[in-house]
């Protein structure tokens, strides 16, 4: 299963359309996961014409958001991996911690907010663990060096690759 992960692209600010270097990404995709601050709902449309999409709602997204389908958070399973989403995953300290108390069943958590992006996996002394991604922002890097977007390959519930990609 390949899934497209974004989040932050803050439409009609940043997002004026879907950018060329973020639809080479979505050609094959079988689901596209997007964490918030959408901010209008014609970006999912947009999305919508290459894959399904999930969305969670940001701290700039509204009702039409929502009526889109967006919530506050998202769990489910893909190809067998489970999974949840969030916009915003609270302060850098106890982030991998705080997303698995919030998740317990979740082997990753993708989250948006910062822009920045963010591939990171903690396990405990009781053999539990999880993996937190952050794919940045196709249009919005703010201080970063790039906009990003993930890419994410899942077989048999099995990470197959989990990939922060850079646009120019």
């Amino acid at each position: 299963m390949r899934v497209v992960l974004v989040s932050d692209t803050h439409a009609p600010r940043f997002w004026k359309g879907l950018p060329p270097a973020v639809a080479a990404h979505l050609a094959g995709a079988d689901l596209i996961l997007h964490a918030g601050d959408v901010c209008v709902p014609s970006v999912l449309d947009e999305l919508a014409a290459y894959a399904p999409v999930v969305v969670v709602q940001g701290n700039n997204d509204g009702a039409e958001v929502a009526a889109w389908g967006a919530e506050e958070t998202w769990q489910g399973e893909l190809d067998g991996l489970r999974v949840a989403m969030i916009h915003d995953a609270g302060p850098k300290q106890g982030r991998t911690g705080r997303m698995h108390r919030r998740f317990p069943e979740a082997e990753l958590v993708v989250f948006g907010h910062s822009h920045i992006p963010l591939d990171e996996s903690e396990t405990w002394s009781e053999g539990t663990s999880v993996r937190i991604v952050n794919p940045g922002s196709p249009t919005d890097k703010r201080r970063q060096p790039f906009r990003t977007l993930g890419l994410l390959d899942v077989t048999a519930g099995r990470i197959e690759r989990l990939e922060i990609v850079p646009l120019p």
